[in-house]
């Protein structure tokens, strides 16, 4: 058996395409709106990550799952192109995941989801000891039964919970929190997975035991929560042309930071700058490269 070759940073979830439209208005029922523009790309959390971490110029293997259909190649491609690791992206007899994003002029978001390959990830013997030998797991836009595992065998967990995951609450998701060294949210996912309000949620998953709580809070920027303090980061003004993906790729500048052992706020500040690089422009993945960055 061939063993495939490890990185840094594994990233789990989910892989789709990406079908984003520009359009003036959401449509109602019975209703019939024009696209204005329409771009296909790849995307899903995961990949969004993924893409944004190698473009920082860190090691980083997706973990994920595609069909086999031409939207499966697209997505190896597109991979392969982004240097991106592609060992633990498997097909499967399923079609590969499809999500139809609408964005109207004020960068609002209505989106319909087909999660195809996505709802069959299973945790693999070879997933584990990818996992097992990875400085660190990013775990985003997964099933609970699919992260309650793969998070046993991290050595660093990084979890982007989102709102699905989060809805659960902290109650059910609380040896997986246990086991966090750091966890991305926002305004409305603190409130679901805590039932409060920014300062009480932090402190909660900080007396769970996690030891750095981000919460993004959009054009106010994001806020680190220690046991030691909060460190708060404010972003450059920039136009929010579509905010799909800019969470994960707040998440992706934070860590690649991280990973080089940069100081704690350093990490925000590239969060912050990735995250505005991705909303002005339509799509998920418009983060540049690290030699094209315009870095503080």
């Amino acid at each position: 058996m061939k063993i495939p070759s490890i990185s840094p940073v594994a990233a789990l979830g989910t892989c789709n395409i990406d079908f984003i439209m520009k359009v003036p208005r959401f449509s109602e029922a019975d209703d019939e709106v024009d696209v204005e523009k329409m771009t296909v790309t790849l995307g899903g959390s995961a990949t969004n990550f993924a893409v944004g971490l190698s473009r920082m110029g860190v090691d980083v293997g997706i973990m994920a799952r595609i069909g086999y259909d031409n939207f499966g190649e697209f997505a190896i491609r597109k991979f392969e192109k982004e240097n991106v690791r592609i060992e633990r992206l498997l097909k499967i007899s399923q079609s590969t995941g499809m999500a139809f994003i609408a964005v109207d002029n004020n960068g609002e978001r209505s989106i319909y989801t087909s999660m195809g390959a996505n709802a069959q990830f299973k945790l693999e013997k070879e997933d584990v000891g990818y996992i097992q030998q990875s400085k660190l797991l990013h775990i985003t836009g997964m099933y609970k039964e699919v992260v309650e595992e793969a998070s046993k065998h991290a050595g660093l967990l990084s979890l982007n919970p989102g709102t699905a995951l989060s809805s659960y609450g902290v109650d059910i998701l609380e040896k997986v929190i246990k086991r966090t060294q750091i966890i991305f949210l926002n305004k409305k996912e603190v409130t679901l997975l805590t039932g409060e309000d920014l300062e009480a949620g932090a402190r909660i998953l900080l007396d769970m035991g996690v030891p750095m709580v981000v919460i993004t809070c959009g054009r106010r920027g994001a806020s680190l929560y220690t046991p030691e303090g909060m460190i708060h980061s404010t972003p450059t003004e920039a136009e929010a042309l579509d905010t799909t993906g800019a969470g994960d790729a707040f998440a992706a500048g934070f860590i690649a930071s991280f990973i080089k052992n940069e100081e704690m706020n350093k990490c925000l500040q590239m969060g912050n700058l990735l995250a505005s690089n991705c909303v002005s422009k339509l799509g998920a993945i418009n983060v540049p490269k690290i030699d094209n960055l315009d870095i503080f």
